[in-house]
């Protein structure tokens, strides 16, 4: 008999399991795929051109359900799980069905956060999440004064998205530059002159003071006591990994679930990988670390001795339209280098940090080519003096300088 393995989660990270597991361990598991959305898992990443109307809603599904009934997956959507019993090994969902479990994945994801902000319970503020959240946006944008909070990856494609719709966008920003965690002030900059050349409406260092309205959001009041009007506030500020399960359970949880190198809760029948997950002190709220837990954890279950021991945080991304790639070090630091390529009539900035003869990071704008060999430089950690000059041109360039 196959053992029975229940992921709890529907997302990207369940799906990569799920696929690593049906060709690594076929056959040895039978699996059930449990999630509260009411639909197929699909790619997170694409709901801003979802949003903006450039794909349609089958576009964005992960796998078509052919796929899952020819792996002998059972799917269960639509149906949360409220309760794990651990003595018991079984699992309950919302409609009181009980499900027995050897193994027990926990791939449960982050929700948004949302700002202690006077009036942030009024009708028209929203979070941006799922597929919902791009439809009833939709419904109401076009036309409509919108207020982005938050300057990172999430809000720009939120910004974006509603601004291609016809919002009347502005965007509100806590920190000095966008997306400050992935990119230095002068990337930042060359990216916000693009997305202000959109339409959207970009304040820096500022954020909400007040949500005001009278039975729905009509204006967002600043800390100078100006306001902007709202038809539509949508915060995108971060997300918190989702732990309340394995909090009832009695796991040992931090920020997120703690997991070992073969990513197992403090329960070794149970398990946890992407955003709900906490390895070494660690969460990780990018897809690619997801898929490298998945791809280990597959491994672990086939009884293969893999070890994660944590990943190279980095952004290959079109970003509002703009390409934009940052891995490893993107600030210099004491006892760095940097080679930089600019061209700001043509939207392209190129910055490489070299640490003792090695590329330790780098951020790309406008131009993203080469992004994986230079990733490739970074995890290798080889030294790249002989090829210096040559990197801010590419591949080809450095594998003929090498040659």
């Amino acid at each position: 008999m196959a053992e029975p393995l229940i992921i709890v989660g529907n997302g990207m990270a369940a799906t990569r399991l799920a696929d690593e597991l049906s060709q690594r361990a076929l056959g040895r598991y039978s699996i059930a795929v449990i999630g509260d959305e009411p639909r197929l898992a699909y790619n997170r990443v694409l709901l801003s051109p979802l949003l903006a109307g450039e794909i349609g809603g089958s576009e964005i599904e992960l796998k078509p359900a052919e796929w899952w009934q020819a792996r002998g997956v059972s799917t269960f959507y639509g149906r949360a799980v409220t309760a794990i019993d651990r003595a018991a090994r079984t699992v309950t969902l919302s409609d009181g069905l009980s499900l027995p479990y050897g193994k027990l994945v926990l791939a449960t994801g982050s929700r948004p956060l949302m700002p202690p902000v006077p009036g942030f319970e009024l009708p028209g503020v929203a979070t941006f999440r799922d597929v919902a959240d791009a439809a009833r946006f939709r419904a109401v944008a076009a036309g409509a004064h919108v207020v982005v909070i938050g300057g990172g990856l999430l809000g720009l494609e939120a910004a974006y998205g509603l601004a291609r719709i016809g919002g009347k966008v502005t965007l509100l920003h806590l920190a000095d530059r966008l997306m400050e965690r992935q990119l230095d002030r002068e990337g930042a900059s060359l990216l916000a002159a693009a997305i202000a050349a959109r339409g959207i409406d970009i304040r820096l260092n500022c954020t909400a003071e007040r949500f005001v309205g009278e039975g729905r959001i009509e204006a967002v009041e600043l800390p100078d006591g100006s306001a902007i009007p709202a038809d539509l506030v949508v915060v995108a500020i971060g997300v918190r990994p989702r732990v309340e399960l394995a909090v009832a359970a009695g796991l040992d949880v931090n920020r997120g679930i703690d997991v070992d190198d073969g990513l197992a809760s403090s329960d070794p029948a149970i398990f946890a990988i992407g955003e709900c997950a906490e390895h070494r002190g660690q969460t990780y709220g990018l897809v690619e670390p997801a898929y490298e837990q998945a791809r280990v954890l597959a491994a672990r279950l086939a009884d293969r001795r893999e070890r994660y021991t944590g990943s190279l945080l980095s952004t290959n991304l079109k970003v509002s339209g703009v390409g934009v790639f940052s891995a490893g070090e993107f600030d210099a630091g004491e006892g760095t280098e940097t080679v930089v390529l600019r061209d700001p009539a043509a939207g392209i900035y190129r910055k490489f940090v070299l640490r003792d003869g090695r590329l330790a990071g780098c951020v790309l704008v406008g131009d993203t080519q080469g992004a994986l060999f230079y990733l490739g430089l970074i995890r290798s950690g080889q030294d790249i003096c002989a090829i210096r000059t040559d990197l801010p041109f590419g591949e080809s360039y450095c594998v003929r300088e090498a040659a």
